[in-house]
Formats: C-alpha cells, sequence, structure tokens
C-alpha cells in the first residue's frame, strides 16, 4: 500500500467525493478512482460507499482514515527530515486573497514553489471566507480584523487603511469629521461588517450603512471613485488616487486601524514545516512592504510639514 494511495484516500474522505479529492490533489478522477478500488482491494473492507452526491464512509472508512491521516503526516515529516536541507515535500494548500494576493503574495508561494522543488503547490485566490478544515487548505493568508474562530492565526505584518471619499461627493454631501457625522453617510462595504476607528489611543467601532456592497476591495474602489459613498480602503491600492486628487482623506481625526496581514491554519500543537515556511517568508514580505510604504509616503509628509 503506497503512501500516495493512503492520501487519496484521506482527501476523498475530507472532501466527501472523488470530484472534489481529484481537484484538491490536481489529478484525474479516473486515477483517484483506481487509488480507492486498489486500497480497499488489499485492506479487503469496504472504505467508502459511493452515492449519486459523492461518497461516505464506512464504519471501517471511519476507523481508518484517522490512521492513515497520522501515516500521511508523519510520512511527510520523516521525509522532510531527511531530504537535503530539509525540503518541503507533498501537497501544500493555501488560501490567499483576491485583494493583494496576486500582487503581493503570489511572489512569495512561487518562491516557496521554486526552493521546494517536491513541494506541490496549489493556491487559490478568492476574498470570500474559505473554510480551511471543510475545504481541506492547509493554511490561509488573511487581511484585515480577525474575528474569533478555533483557527490559529500568526501575525506576519500590517498595512495602513484610510477612509476617503472623491470631492464630488464632499461638494454634495459634506465629509464626516466624526464617528456621529459617519453614520449619516452612504458607504460602499464588504458586507454588513463593523468597522474600526482610532479615537486617540482608543479604539471605536462605526456601524456604516450603504447601498453598494461588493466582496472585493478592487470592487469598492471603482464604486468610491464614482462617487457612491465614501470607503475605508487599504492605502496601498488607492495611492495613485489620493496623489492625483481624485480621493481625498475624511475622517482624519478617526482613522482606521492598521489591517493586519495574518497566516491562519487550522488547530493543532505544532504547526506543519511547511506551514512554518510559509510564515517566515511572509515575515520578510511584509517587512519590505511596509518599508515601501513608509519610504513612499516620507516626500508627501515631508510636505505637510
Amino acid at each position: 500500500m503506497d503512501i500516495e494511495g493512503l492520501r487519496t484516500f484521506v482527501e476523498v474522505a475530507d472532501a466527501g467525493g472523488v470530484t472534489a479529492a481529484a481537484l484538491r490533489l490536481g489529478v484525474s478522477k479516473s486515477i483517484v478512482s483506481r487509488r480507492l478500488v486498489r486500497i480497499e482491494t488489499e485492506l479487503g473492507v469496504q472504505l467508502l460507499a459511493r452515492t449519486t452526491r459523492g461518497a461516505a464512509l464506512t464504519e471501517a472508512g471511519i476507523t481508518f482514515r484517522d490512521h492513515a491521516a497520522r501515516i500521511c503526516a508523519e510520512y511527510d515529516i520523516a521525509m522532510e527530515t531527511i531530504l537535503p536541507a530539509g525540503e518541503l515535500r507533498g501537497s501544500f494548500r493555501i488560501a490567499a486573497p483576491l485583494t493583494f494576493g496576486p500582487t503581493h503574495f503570489a511572489s512569495v508561494i512561487a518562491d516557496m514553489a521554486r526552493l521546494n522543488p517536491l513541494l506541490q503547490v496549489r493556491s487559490s485566490y478568492s476574498d470570500r471566507f474559505v473554510d480551511l478544515i471543510a475545504e481541506g487548505f492547509d493554511c490561509a493568508i488573511r487581511i484585515g480584523h480577525l474575528s474569533d474562530s478555533n483557527l490559529i492565526a500568526k501575525k506576519v505584518g500590517y498595512t495602513p487603511a484610510i477612509y476617503v471619499a472623491t470631492p464630488e461627493y464632499i461638494e454634495r454631501h459634506g465629509a464626516p469629521e466624526n464617528p456621529e457625522e459617519f453614520g449619516n453617510h452612504d458607504v460602499v462595504m464588504h458586507g454588513t461588517e463593523t468597522w474600526l476607528a482610532m479615537d486617540g489611543d482608543k479604539l471605536i467601532n462605526l456601524k456604516p450603512q450603504g447601498r453598494f456592497k461588493a466582496d472585493n476591495a478592487v470592487a469598492l474602489v471603482a464604486a468610491v471613485l464614482a462617487g457612491v459613498g465614501v470607503a475605508g480602503i487599504p492605502k496601498e491600492l488607492i495611492i495613485e488616487h489620493l496623489d492625483s486628487g481624485a480621493l481625498v482623506p475624511v475622517m482624519k481625526r478617526y482613522p482606521p486601524p492598521n489591517l493586519g496581514i495574518y497566516v491562519v491554519r487550522p488547530p493543532g500543537q505544532h504547526p506543519e514545516r511547511k506551514v512554518r515556511v510559509l510564515t517566515e517568508m511572509m515575515i520578510a514580505c511584509c517587512q519590505n512592504l511596509c518599508k515601501a510604504i513608509m519610504l513612499r509616503d516620507a516626500p508627501r509628509l515631508d510636505q505637510r510639514g
């Protein structure tokens, strides 16, 4: 019984079907099916009950799944230990945001693959909330203020945010200067989220109201540029619009706190080495990002002084 067969069985068990497991593994459905048949033949028991909706674990499959998962994890750890320079191997699935992901984080993931030729990297870019456990991801890169969950998060950096509107919007509706005025303005937003603002050292909640919602920050930039309302946007996304005057800051006495950048993973006593390596590389990436932002902002601050 080979390790790829065990790994395939675990993926099918966790994904709930052959099709989803094939996508996770990056192989065809026929290969997944052959591996499953081979395992069940060798064991002489049925591990999965195939249905039109997918595959459900039998009683034997439930028992065998946990043992198989531990074997796969121990195998990966053992191989990483004996390989030259501790090379990483196996499958590594990463969820990253569509905002910042392709432009800022994709190069880190690509470098990780280049440095570890035995590592099979599967990265997915989306601004939707990804269920790491249900969808079989090893970790995710997330930006913002994390909600309470059972996931383990490591902060690797931050990016500044800013409240902005167009001069035309301000001319028509005025500029919100405090939380009370803010509540009377149209806001472009992701959903029904609570926004945060700094009152000196104190963190306060804002309750935005708006008729325009989008699940991607780039779409929100387009909406605020069209004059639909006020927006809270990562500064990195709109620096050119601030420089040109197309967007101007509002709520300057009550700015948003910096947005944290995190690597999050499912709960477990020790993170896999793959996750630790990505975390270290992300820390270096975010340090460079912060330095670039500070250097770019320095002339602007000097002019104001």
